[in-house]
């Protein structure tokens, strides 16, 4: 405090509290006032940035000791200001004043806010500064506005159709309540979730908010807004993201020729690839032909539509030649480092009508034969093979047949081979074949049996017959599975009918 004032006793003390102030400074009269702390001001709020001022002033009979400013109660009081130290941001408003203790503290900050005390303090020698009285108090808020909002996309591209978060966030500002609006080219949009956190001991807020958003192809010139409403704010703040940083329209791609296919042979044809509404610019073309990559064709400087979008022409010339009949020809287009993308046609040659009374030209000088050639060659001679093998088997049946009608002798199947014959022991007078051959009699003449003398290891045996017609011939006879042996003599058959293909065998026993 300033200089020490006499002042006169105040009316009532006691002796008491007299000789106390004597003690230690004060002087006391009948006209001795009681010490008072003012601090007129109940509530302060400022701005962060702004600078505060804190009221406070000392009246009446005062000990010895200091003024100082606190700020909080208790035990974590802080000091704020006395007139001993150094506080770079607070200064007294008037210096050397015994009775003003005023303050200013200058560039506030949300963490000065808070309950400040002016206080007295009474000075006690060889011990510390005692707490004499203090001011009722001001309460200090500090509003501190918001930072400028910033809007971040997802970290790559994303195609048309599909749906993309975006997060606006802002912080340092109090107090707590903020409002966030989400726009699309002027349009509201629903944001998805909105969370304010704490800051710095709890002074200040920050706040983060997510939108979702479904991206189109005309979006490669839509703008999002993030606005940003506070009681400290006159007009809202705004942050901004245009959608072209993220989005991805694949290319459309459309092939053409002129003239049309097909064409006649060495006509000059020119593909036309047409790669249309891309979004964004960057794209490499490039011809293949047959999936040889070719770089005959022309490039393909990207023209900007109406919606933002690019779309770019490319074309290649080639002379429809023989060898290139059913060439494919593919335009190939790489954009924005993503997978290629493909358009193909194929290139067809067509012969020309023949003229009136004119063989139509032949497209093949060298007098080899086409493919379509080749296959009617190969057609035609595998059925002229086919003609003749049917040939040469039909004659080979019909030459069987007549030896087989002809033939003198029958075979008699060996009984050791037959299946039905019992395994026994050989027999002198079994008989491997038999002589069919007869002589055709007349009709007067009666048949004679004929005998053939035969040794027991004879293999023929003759056949009886009856009287036949001039006109009956004898195809076949049946010998099939006959086991001929010595057996008792048997009657001899009865003559068969005239028209019977079939005879009867009988063996003489000698």
């Amino acid at each position: 405090m300033g200089s020490e004032r006499e002042r006169p006793p105040a009316l009532g003390l006691s002796e008491k509290r007299k000789s106390g102030f004597k003690k230690f400074g004060f002087v006391t009269g009948s006209g001795a006032q009681e010490l008072q702390v003012l601090q007129p001001q109940r509530n302060v709020s400022v701005l962060a940035g702004e600078t505060l001022t804190l009221t406070c002033s000392v009246t009446g009979a005062a000990p010895t000791g200091p003024v100082k400013w606190l700020k909080g109660s208790g035990s974590d009081r802080q000091l704020v200001y006395e007139q001993t130290g150094s506080f770079p941001r607070v200064t007294r408003a008037e210096i050397g004043s015994d009775t003003n203790f005023t303050i200013r503290i200058s560039d506030t900050r949300p963490a000065d806010a808070g309950v400040y005390r002016c206080v007295k303090f009474q000075r006690v020698p060889g011990a510390q500064d005692q707490e004499y009285k203090s001011g009722a108090g001001t309460a200090v808020s500090v509003s501190a506005r918001p930072s400028a909002p910033s809007v971040s996309g997802p970290r790559s591209r994303a195609e048309s159709g599909h749906t993309v978060n975006f997060t606006c966030t802002s912080g340092g500002f109090s107090p707590r309540d903020i409002t966030v609006t989400w726009l699309k080219n002027g349009t509201k949009l629903p944001e998805l979730q909105t969370r304010v956190s704490p800051e710095q001991e709890n002074v200040s807020y920050s706040v983060s908010s997510t939108v979702g958003v479904s991206l189109t192809t005309g979006d490669a010139r839509s703008q999002l807004t993030c606005r940003i409403q506070h009681s400290t704010l006159s007009a809202p703040l705004q942050g901004t993201y245009n959608l072209s940083d993220v989005l991805r329209v694949p290319p459309r791609l459309q092939m053409a020729t002129d003239p049309p296919l097909p064409v006649t042979v060495n006509k000059s044809v020119t593909f036309t690839c047409s790669v249309q509404q891309f979004y964004p610019q960057n794209v490499r073309l490039t011809w293949l032909e047959n999936r040889n990559e070719t770089d005959r064709g022309k490039s393909c400087p990207p023209a900007e539509n109406a919606d933002g979008t690019y779309t770019c022409n490319s074309s290649l010339e080639v002379n429809a030649t023989e060898q290139r009949n059913q060439s494919v020809f593919t335009c190939r287009v790489v954009h924005d480092s993503q997978p290629p993308v493909n358009a193909s046609k194929t290139l067809k040659i067509s012969q020309p009508p023949a003229e009136l009374g004119k063989d139509p030209p032949s497209s093949n000088p060298g007098n080899f034969p086409s493919e379509e050639e080749k296959i009617y060659i190969a057609v035609a001679v595998v059925c002229a093979v086919l003609v003749i093998l049917l040939i040469a088997v039909i004659y080979l049946i019909r030459v069987r047949q007549r030896k087989g009608k002809s033939s003198p002798s029958v075979r008699l199947h060996d009984p050791k081979k037959s299946p039905r014959a019992a395994p026994q022991e050989p027999d002198p007078n079994d008989v491997t074949y038999a002589d069919l051959n007869f002589d055709r009699q007349k009709k007067k003449k009666k048949s004679t049996r004929r005998f053939v003398e035969m040794s027991p290891q004879s293999e023929y045996a003759c056949i009886q017959t009856g009287q036949l017609a001039a006109t009956d011939n004898l195809t076949y006879a049946d010998l099939d599975m006959v086991h001929l042996s010595k057996a008792p003599k048997r009657p001899a058959p009865q003559p068969e009918e005239a028209a019977s293909e079939y005879a009867s065998v009988q063996i003489q026993r000698k």
